[in-house]
């Protein structure tokens, strides 16, 4: 089963390169440090360890917003989209 996530974060400046490589992997980049996208448990976990891995806890954040279903949220966008959406249903 999977889950539609949006993913936030805020790391050190070093660390962005890594973090950003590994949410690529895995989500749709739509903004400065936002990713979203449908994602198994299990990609979700492989995901999840490998920023565990990069990032240091006592500096760094990531949030993750979880829906059960892309359904459940409206996105309104002003100004310029950044990121490339097109290919999300």
């Amino acid at each position: 089963m999977s889950e539609f996530i949006i993913l936030v974060y805020d790391v050190q400046q070093q660390r962005t390169s890594k973090v950003l490589k590994i949410c690529r992997k895995y989500l749709h980049w739509i903004q400065n440090s936002v990713f979203e996208g449908e994602i198994s448990q299990a990609n979700k976990q492989k995901l999840l360890d490998e920023l565990q891995s990069v990032i240091d806890p006592d500096y760094d954040s990531i949030i993750i917003f979880t829906f059960r279903r892309k359904a459940y949220t409206k996105r309104e966008i002003i100004g310029r989209e950044k990121g490339n959406t097109s290919f999300i249903v």
